[in-house]
């Protein structure tokens, strides 16, 4: 069985992955879904000196000290972020690559960059906590600002969501072992409603087809944590 390490995006934790988590330990697979730090059970932790590296380092370390190899890197949004360049860092670890509904960034290129539109709404709402630049403040319903509409699931939702530090938004990502990080094989999780801001061509050649959509929300490790488990344990089994 595979090794996953999930990886949440902006203003979640691990926790957005117990759902998936529970059902990929169920087909036997080992599964790792850590809090990045300064956000969700790690929130206490958050500092002004939380950026993208930071991030990125979290999850490095987290394949070197569990001594992990082939690991399947799972990134959601932000996290796409974080995975390329924790397996830029770590080509060595990583066995593939699994963009959900994910951020796919180029050398030099900042999330803020990369998805401009919905990240400068974020920008225009920042706002100083203790010292720290901040972004996506917690408030009732914003669940649904990640497609999250489900009464019940929004509320569990809206009880675990998190500041996000700005500087991991505006970072610029700085690849170092590029051509080893784009051969290690890729995939993607992608939201119907995103497509259309999607170079679908390369995504599909770059990943061989494995290109699967699904018209739900943004947070579909939630919203159909079934269907991403499924896709997750195809890839697993090549």
């Amino acid at each position: 069985m595979a090794t996953f390490v999930l990886v949440h995006g902006g203003g979640h934790g691990g926790w957005c992955y117990k759902p998936v988590a529970q059902r990929l330990r169920a087909m036997g697979h080992e599964v790792h879904a850590p809090s990045l730090s300064g956000l969700g059970d790690r929130k206490h932790l958050l500092s002004p000196d939380i950026d993208l590296d930071t991030h990125i380092d979290d999850i490095a370390q987290l394949l070197e000290y569990e001594d992990l190899a082939d690991a399947i890197l799972v990134g959601h949004s932000y996290g796409g972020m974080v995975i390329t360049g924790a397996a830029d860092r770590q080509p060595g670890r990583v066995g593939h690559r699994v963009y959900l509904d994910a951020a796919y960034p180029r050398d030099g290129e900042s999330l803020h960059e990369h998805a401009f539109e919905m990240i400068d709404q974020a920008r225009q709402t920042m706002q100083q906590v203790d010292g720290v630049d901040v972004v996506l403040e917690p408030m009732p319903g914003f669940a649904a600002f990640f497609g999250v509409t489900d009464p019940e699931l929004g509320a569990w939702t809206d009880a675990r969501l998190t500041r996000q530090p700005w500087k991991c938004f505006a970072q610029k990502i700085a690849l170092v072992n590029e051509s080893a990080m784009r051969a290690i094989p890729e995939s993607h999780l992608i939201c119907t409603s995103t497509i259309p801001g999607r170079d679908m061509d390369l995504l599909k050649a770059r990943s061989e087809g494995r290109v699967w959509d699904i018209d739900t929300g943004h947070d579909l490790m939630l919203t159909e944590p079934d269907w991403v488990a499924e896709r997750l344990d195809v890839i697993a089994r090549g």
